[in-house]
C-alpha cells in the first residue's frame, strides 16, 4: 500500500493500517497542492518546513518514504506526472489519501486513473456522514446544536448528559473591550533551523512575488513545537482569553490568542488534544469556564461545523453572492495603505505575519466588505491567499457565510454588519484615526458609519423583516440626514473601488 500525505496532511494518524513489511509513505511537494492560489509567503515556509522535518521524523521510525523535493531537478513540476512515476516505480499497489482541504483537488483525485482511495479525514472529530445525518434534522444549520451534540459525543464539559455549569455557551461573558494598561502575554516563538532556513532560502528565489514575506519567521514547524506553542497558550493566556478574544489594540498582533490554527489546520496538532488540555485546565481550576468553554467552541463547534458545512454544500457553494455583491476589492487589501487606521492595523498583521484574529477578520475586513459590497469571489480568494491557516473549506463558509452573508443566511440569522461605534468599543483604533467615529457622513466621518447605513438602506427589503434587524430599520427611518450619508458612501466607493485590485492568483 502506498500512503499519500498530502501538504496539510502532518500527522502520523493518516498512516494507520502502515505495514512496514510492504508499504511506503508518498510525500510530493506540488504546487496543486501546496499553493492552488498564490499563498502568503510564510504560509509555504510552514508547509515545506514541517512537511521535510515530517519526513526526517518519519525515516526515523523506519517508515520507507518517497519523497519528492519541489527543487528537486527531477521534479516534473505536476502532480499527474509524479503520481505516474511512483506508480510505475511501485506497480500493481493501491494508494491510500485522506480527504484533501479542497472540494476541487478531491474531485480531481477522484478523476485520475490510478486505484486511488480516499478515506476520512483523521484531523477532525466529525465525519462527512456523520454531519449530513445531523444536517437532515434542522431547517436552519446552526453551530450550537451541533456544537452541543460534539460535547456530549466526546464528553467535553459535561456533568453526564449536561453542560458543566450549566449552561452550553458562555459568549456573553466573552465580550469585553480592552482596558488601559493590559498586560499581555509574549508569544511562543520558534528559532528557524537550518532545515526552515533552506526552505526560507527557496520561497525568496521562486516565490518572491507571492504576498507578504518571510522575515521574522518563528513558527512551529514540528510537531513538538507545535505542542510547546499550545502548552504556551494553556499557561499564559488561556485564563484571559475568554475575556478579550473579541479586542482589539493596535500593535499588538497576538492578544490572549492562541495561534494554533497553523497547526491544526496542517496535522502538526490533534483538536482532541487542544480541547482536553484546556477543559484540565478548567477541572485544576486554572482557569475560568467561560475561557476554556470559548476556545473549546472554536474548536469542537466552530471549526468541525466550518468544515461540515463546506463537503455538505460544494460545489454550488462557492458561486453564492445573495447580496448582488459586485464592487471590486480595494487595492489598500494588498497594501495596507487605507484611509482607515484599524484596516491598515488588520492588513498589516497580515502582511508581515499571515495572521489577524478572528473579530479583526470579521468586523474589519469582513464588515468592510460586506458593507461596500465586494465581488465575494474576489474578497474570498483574498482571505484564502493571506493567512497562514486559509485552507479552501476554512475561508469559503467563513467568508461568503459569515463575513458577507453571500450564502443568504444558511450559517447566520443575520449579517455581521457593525458601524464604526461597534469598533471604537473594541478597540483602541479611532484614538489614531484621521477619521472622527461619531460623524455620520462627510469628509471627516467614520467611513464604517455612512457604508453601514448605506448598506441597510440598500438591502431594505430582503432585512426589513429580519426580527433581529427591526430595531435598526426602526432607526434607520427617523434618521433626517440619510441623504447626506447615501452620498458620503457613494463618493467613498467611487474613490477607493474603482481602481484596478493587484492580482495575486
Amino acid at each position: 500500500m502506498i500512503y499519500w500525505l498530502l501538504s496539510d496532511h502532518i500527522n502520523e494518524a493518516h498512516l494507520e493500517g502502515f505495514n512496514p513489511d510492504t508499504d511506503c509513505v508518498f510525500i510530493c511537494e506540488c504546487l496543486e497542492d501546496l499553493a492552488p492560489v498564490k499563498h502568503h509567503q510564510k504560509k509555504l515556509v510552514l508547509l515545506l518546513s514541517a512537511l521535510r522535518h515530517f519526513r526526517h521524523t518519519l525515516e526515523k521510525k523506519n517508515y520507507h518514504v518517497y519523497y519528492v523535493a519541489l527543487d528537486d531537478p527531477k521534479h516534473s513540476g505536476h502532480l499527474e506526472t509524479e503520481l505516474k512515476k511512483i506508480f510505475n516505480a511501485i506497480p500493481n499497489t493501491p494508494m491510500i489519501v485522506s480527504t484533501p482541504s479542497s472540494f476541487h483537488l478531491k474531485k480531481k483525485i477522484e478523476l485520475l486513473e490510478y486505484p486511488i482511495q480516499i478515506r476520512e479525514n483523521p484531523q477532525f472529530l466529525a465525519t462527512h456522514d456523520e454531519f449530513e445525518q445531523w444536517s437532515t434534522g434542522y431547517k436552519n444549520l446552526r453551530m450550537e446544536y451541533f456544537y452541543r451534540k460534539m460535547r456530549v459525543k466526546y464528553d467535553i464539559l459535561m456533568d453526564q448528559q449536561k453542560p458543566i455549569g450549566g449552561q452550553w455557551n458562555y459568549d456573553a461573558e466573552n465580550r469585553k473591550p480592552p482596558k488601559a494598561g493590559l498586560a499581555l502575554p509574549s508569544p511562543c516563538q520558534i528559532d528557524p533551523d537550518q532545515i526552515t532556513m533552506d526552505v526560507i532560502d527557496l520561497v525568496n528565489k521562486q516565490f518572491n512575488d507571492h504576498f507578504g514575506h518571510t522575515d521574522q519567521f518563528h513558527y512551529a514547524v514540528t510537531r513538538e513545537d507545535a505542542l510547546n506553542v499550545l502548552d504556551h497558550f494553556i499557561h499564559h493566556a488561556l485564563s484571559y482569553f475568554g475575556d478579550y478574544q473579541d479586542a482589539m489594540i493596535q500593535n499588538q498582533v497576538w492578544m490572549f490568542h492562541s495561534h494554533i490554527s497553523f497547526y491544526l489546520n496542517c496535522g502538526l496538532l490533534s483538536p482532541i488534544e487542544c480541547i482536553q488540555k484546556a477543559e484540565e485546565q478548567f477541572l485544576k481550576a486554572h482557569a475560568p469556564i467561560a475561557a476554556v468553554e470559548g476556545f473549546i467552541r472554536q474548536i469542537l463547534g466552530w471549526r468541525e461545523f466550518i468544515r461540515g458545512i463546506y463537503w455538505l454544500k460544494m460545489p454550488e457553494y462557492e458561486t453564492h453572492n445573495a447580496l448582488n455583491a459586485r464592487q471590486p476589492l480595494p487595492e489598500f487589501y494588498w497594501t495596507a495603505q487605507s484611509p482607515m487606521n484599524c484596516m491598515n492595523d488588520a492588513i498589516h498583521s497580515t502582511i508581515d505575519y499571515g495572521y489577524a484574529h478572528h473579530i479583526q477578520r470579521l468586523m474589519i475586513t469582513g464588515n468592510y466588505a460586506l458593507l461596500s459590497g465586494i465581488d465575494p469571489t474576489q474578497i474570498n480568494e483574498w482571505y484564502w491567499i493571506v493567512y497562514l491557516d486559509a485552507y479552501h473549506w476554512v475561508e469559503l463558509p467563513n467568508v461568503l457565510g459569515m463575513a458577507i452573508f453571500a450564502d443568504n443566511g444558511l450559517l447566520g440569522s443575520k449579517p455581521y454588519a457593525a458601524s464604526g461605534a461597534y469598533i471604537n468599543k473594541m478597540s483602541n483604533y479611532c484614538q489614531d484615526c484621521q477619521f472622527n467615529v461619531k460623524e455620520k457622513h462627510g469628509p471627516s466621518a467614520c467611513p464604517f458609519n455612512y457604508l453601514y447605513w448605506s448598506f441597510i438602506h440598500r438591502h431594505e427589503a430582503k432585512f426589513k423583516t429580519n426580527p433581529r434587524m427591526k430595531f435598526v430599520y426602526h432607526q434607520l427611518h427617523k434618521i433626517k440626514d440619510l441623504p447626506q450619508i447615501l452620498e458620503s458612501a457613494e463618493q467613498h466607493l467611487k474613490t477607493y473601488h474603482s481602481r484596478p485590485t493587484r492580482k495575486d492568483s
